[in-house]
């Protein structure tokens, strides 16, 4: 699958045109947030390459680029928590994608087990920063998964 170049938009027709022109970083990768489809809960941010993007197109099962391992990544086929996508959306000046999801297999989008990469979240106290876990539960057990 082929997108447009983005550089050969003008402003207009990047920000307000038909044509799909991700705007890949240096790297090759623009960053994706994923979101479930019922609740729109943010599931998780990831990246994707135009080879993932191309794959997600075309089979309508998210792809992501796996920095830490540098290769491709066909979410869930290890685990079984495969993305079905519903809708993919660029945000104005098409650096960032909107993918939305339908959550297979027992609805863990993230490798600890739970519904969503942000079970965490900040709470300063004393001039200090420290993670408290929300309570999300884990929905498998990835020692046994991976």
């Amino acid at each position: 699958m082929t997108f447009t170049a983005p550089d050969t938009l003008d402003h207009a027709a990047l920000e307000e045109g038909t044509a799909f022109a991700p705007r890949f970083d240096a790297a090759g990768l623009i960053t994706v947030v994923t979101t479930e489809a019922d609740t729109n809960a943010v599931l998780m941010v990831a990246h994707m390459n135009a080879e993932a993007l191309s794959l997600t197109l075309e089979t309508g099962i998210a792809h992501y680029w796996s920095r830490s391992r540098g290769k491709l990544w066909k979410k869930g086929e290890t685990s079984g928590e495969l993305q079905q996508v519903v809708e993919l959306r660029t945000d104005c000046d098409q650096d960032v994608l909107l993918l939305t999801v339908e959550q297979t297999g027992r609805g863990a989008a993230c490798h600890t087990g739970r519904k969503t990469c942000f079970y965490r979240r900040a709470v300063v106290a004393d001039g200090s920063v420290t993670l408290e876990d929300t309570g999300l539960p884990r929905l498998l057990d990835p020692a046994s998964v991976y």
